[in-house]
């Protein structure tokens, strides 16, 4: 299973998606890739990014933007974006990946609601991301509506920061629902 992490110029928000990703999630069933709707071609991660990745004790040196293509789109089972208007400009790109494109804190409300109702089910947690997914267009109308991320791009790095933590607080409610033990872990 691939799961996508879409934000504008895919040097800030969706590199650190990607990177933080595998911090949360362990299973090797289950990668994570990035791109942006308006993606920089082949630029490092944005320095601001890089530093709080390497706080993290992860590498991003190596890392290179790339541009959103409807292939990339459709390849993805799950793509997770920072803004509303992000998540259209994925849909618009690629129109059949609708059902499974969330703003993350959209999918992280999801995951948390369909766990409190014992709607996950499966033994990996790719079978537990399909179930989370096949509850989604049910549960959509009772979740809160979205918190957005923004986009810290050319501001002072408090606002890294704060983007940085709001993906690790939205990985950590998604691991507690679908890895109960690691997700207790994460907080």
């Amino acid at each position: 299973m691939k799961v996508l992490f879409v934000c504008t110029g895919n040097i800030c928000r969706s590199p650190m998606g990607e990177l933080m990703f595998p911090l949360f999630f362990h299973d090797a069933s289950v990668t994570a890739d990035s791109a942006g709707v308006l993606g920089l071609i082949n630029n490092p991660i944005d320095p601001s990014s890089e530093r709080l990745m390497n706080q993290d004790g992860i590498d991003a040196s190596s890392f290179r933007s790339k541009r959103l293509t409807p292939q990339l789109a459709m390849s993805s089972d799950l793509i997770l974006c920072f803004t509303e208007h992000q998540r259209k400009k994925i849909v618009e790109l690629a129109p059949r990946s609708r059902s499974r494109t969330f703003l993350l804190t959209d999918f992280a409300d999801l995951c948390t609601y369909c766990r409190d109702n014992n709607m996950i089910h499966g033994d990996t947690l790719e079978n537990r991301l399909d179930s989370v997914l096949g509850n989604a267009s049910l549960v959509r109308p009772m979740l809160p509506k979205a918190r957005e991320i923004d986009d810290p791009y050319q501001q002072e790095f408090p606002a890294f920061e704060t983007a940085h933590e709001q993906i690790g607080e939205a990985f950590a409610s998604i691991a507690a629902a679908l890895e109960p033990a690691r997700g207790a872990h994460a907080h």
